[in-house]
């Protein structure tokens, strides 16, 4: 008696695999945290991230939804980057619209110093937000 086994071929393979993939892809779930961004008049849309800093309403800063400290973000940025190329070293930054300078500033400098581009997350200014 033989058996035969039905063949996939390779596109059907390739994506079932990359379907399996882009349902693990969401990696960076910080939807746990609270914070309101700040307004600009004008927004634009950027590609997919490589990582996330926030820093909420109470002050504390998250990486990918982890919280953090400054002293180590510029490294664990640097491990979430990897060898990516430039222009594919997005990192969202997020930031409460009350956060003074002085917490935020050394967080811009840690996303620099991970090589990291910045994209600051803000709301575009509306009728409605202007109140």
């Amino acid at each position: 008696m033989k058996c035969e086994v039905p063949s996939m071929a390779m596109g059907d393979i390739a994506f079932n695999l990359l379907v399996f993939f882009v349902i693990l892809a969401k990696a960076q779930d910080d939807s746990h945290l609270q914070w309101q961004p700040a307004t600009t008049a004008k927004i634009e849309i950027v590609g997919h991230p490589k990582a996330s800093v926030v820093i909420d309403r109470e002050n504390k800063l998250y990486l990918n939804g982890n919280e953090t400290a400054v002293s180590s973000l510029a490294a664990g940025l640097q491990e979430h980057l990897g060898n990516s190329p430039a222009g594919d070293r997005t990192v969202l930054f997020k930031v409460h619209k009350d956060t003074l300078a002085q917490r935020f500033e050394p967080v811009i400098e840690a996303i620099s110093e991970a090589g990291g581009d910045l994209v600051h997350v803000l709301e575009e200014k509306t009728p409605e937000t202007k109140k």
